[in-house]
């Protein structure tokens, strides 16, 4: 009897198994333990509260959660748009446009919660580089590193001019220095610290290597069926 051996999986589709199975496992961990806060913001976020719903990071959190599945809608209309227009990548695209805003949006709104001495606390500055970052704990660490992480995850996915990791460091390094200023400018009762840049940058920068299979490195022609039809040479005279 003849045994033919079974071929192994590609390399690619195993690597894509791997890194699925992965980011399942560590959603389902996180959910796992940030379950309890969670559940205490429930009740107030399902009643429609503002006050103890979406002024509390616990609220912000659970409902961007709750919405994950909502993103799928415009996700669903771009790229059929897109689709019917005949623009390659339109799935990828539009997964990358929904993606910076939904996990973005959410974490810039915690870093802008102003504190209790909101608007009679002086601005703080913190220039000295790593000495908040010893202070700032493995919860502190984690969530600044996600500030921006979304950002840093999709933008090259969607424009080639970013497909770079030093555009992205930019990219990450100003935006989180704008909010750092806003902070200030706004009397927010927060400290505005340099260790905060670098490490939300250092997340965007981080994010951004996960998804560089997918970047977007040229800009893509359009379908041939787009471009216009070339006018018949005129006849040369006899």
């Amino acid at each position: 009897m003849n045994h033919h051996p079974s071929l192994p999986a590609p390399p690619s589709r195993t690597r894509r198994i791997v890194l699925l199975s992965l980011a399942v496992l560590g959603l389902a961990y996180a959910v796992f333990v940030l379950r309890r806060p969670l559940m205490m913001a429930a009740p107030t976020c399902m009643a429609g509260r503002w006050h103890g719903c979406f002024d509390t990071f616990n609220g912000v959190v659970l409902m961007t959660l709750v919405a994950l599945p909502l993103s799928a809608l415009p996700v669903w209309v771009l790229a059929r748009r897109r689709q019917a227009a005949g623009v390659p990548s339109a799935w990828r695209m539009s997964l990358a446009e929904v993606g910076m805003v939904h996990g973005t949006v959410p974490f810039l709104w915690m870093t802008m919660m102003p504190g209790a001495g909101a608007g009679v606390v002086p601005g703080r500055v913190s220039l000295v580089p790593v000495r908040d970052l010893l202070t700032m704990g493995p919860l502190g660490l984690v969530g600044n590193l996600l500030v921006l992480a979304a950002l840093g995850f999709f933008a090259p996915m969607r424009f080639a001019a970013l497909a770079s990791v030093p555009r992205i460091l930019a990219l990450g390094a100003g935006c989180s220095a704008l909010v750092e200023t806003a902070q200030y400018v706004l009397r927010l009762d927060r400290v505005s610290s340099v260790d905060d840049v670098l490490v939300n940058a250092a997340g965007a920068v981080l994010a951004a290597l996960a998804s560089r299979r997918w970047w977007r490195t040229t800009a893509e022609a359009p379908s041939d069926r787009h471009r216009p039809t070339p006018a018949p040479a005129a006849a040369s005279a006899g």
